[in-house]
């Protein structure tokens, strides 16, 4: 019992044992618009074909990890994702994970933690991208009055889930955080650390806004927890983001003219490989 109480309440688990090496560079790969989005046209097979075309793509050139999303899908679902979306997000993970061999992970929007987690188990993925994991907040798609973190983890636990990380958006963009205005993104960070998440994501105000390095410093010196950007990091930036933090995640910085809606621009994705391993 008293090493029990001497440990953390929850295993810190390294960068490099979730995302292969440490300073990770996470490659987004955005879907087609799925089933049951308003701008949908391609088919599951479709979809899926196009997710490991950019994933192999992003292998190639040296991403450490791929973080496949639905941002097609806008408008958003608050977290009440249609089946038909889930179905077709699942096939595209699970040929994905076939498709390549660098650690792959699952964010489903808008903030559909749970149907996420499902999806990650199926494709064998390694992580989940988790918003309003602690804290409320007001996003674009309106309240979010509870936080998903006792929910998500007793479903990771009742799944046999538990070796899929859980990496945790906080004061995350496109969100108004004037409810939580008193307490800063360190106790944010701390928060998380408290709750179980593996990690923490730091962004910028919306995406491709850069993620303030005072920021990602304030939350490295705040938890052991991994640290990652989520937002903003261009091939111009990424030495200096790697060096205040544990990885990045970048999207928008490897499509075409930069625009995160465009396709993936080669140039572009070894640039930014080549400015963080030089």
């Amino acid at each position: 019992m008293s090493d029990t109480l001497n440990a953390h309440p929850f295993p810190i688990r390294t960068t490099a044992s979730i995302l292969g090496r440490n300073h990770a560079l996470i490659g987004m790969v955005h879907l087609l618009p799925l089933p049951g989005s308003p701008r949908a046209q391609a088919s599951a097979k479709e979809i899926a074909a196009h997710a490991v075309r950019e994933a192999r793509l992003l292998e190639q050139s040296g991403f450490d990890a791929v973080l496949i999303e639905n941002m097609h899908d806008a408008p958003y679902m608050l977290r009440g994702v249609d089946p038909e979306t889930i179905a077709a997000f699942t096939r595209a993970a699970c040929e994905v994970r076939s498709a390549i061999k660098i650690p792959l992970g699952v964010q489903l929007l808008s903030h559909a933690n749970r149907a996420a987690l499902g999806i990650a188990l199926a494709a064998e993925a390694a992580f989940i991208r988790a918003e309003g994991f602690v804290f409320a907040a007001v996003a674009d798609e309106g309240l979010l009055a509870r936080a998903d973190a006792g929910d998500l983890l007793r479903a990771r636990r009742a799944m046999g889930a538990e070796h899929i990380a859980i990496f945790a958006d906080i004061k995350k963009k496109h969100s108004s955080h004037a409810i939580t205005a008193d307490t800063s993104l360190d106790e944010h960070a701390k928060t998380a650390e408290f709750f179980g998440a593996n990690g923490v994501i730091v962004t910028g105000t919306a995406t491709g806004v850069a993620t303030p390095l005072a920021d990602l410093a304030s939350a490295k010196a705040a938890t052991p927890l991994v640290v990652l950007a989520g937002s903003g990091v261009t091939s111009a930036s990424v030495r200096a983001t790697l060096a205040t933090c544990d990885g990045v995640i970048v999207g928008s910085d490897l499509k075409v003219d930069g625009r995160w809606y465009n396709a993936l621009d080669l140039h572009r994705v070894e640039r930014l490989v080549r400015a963080a391993r030089s």
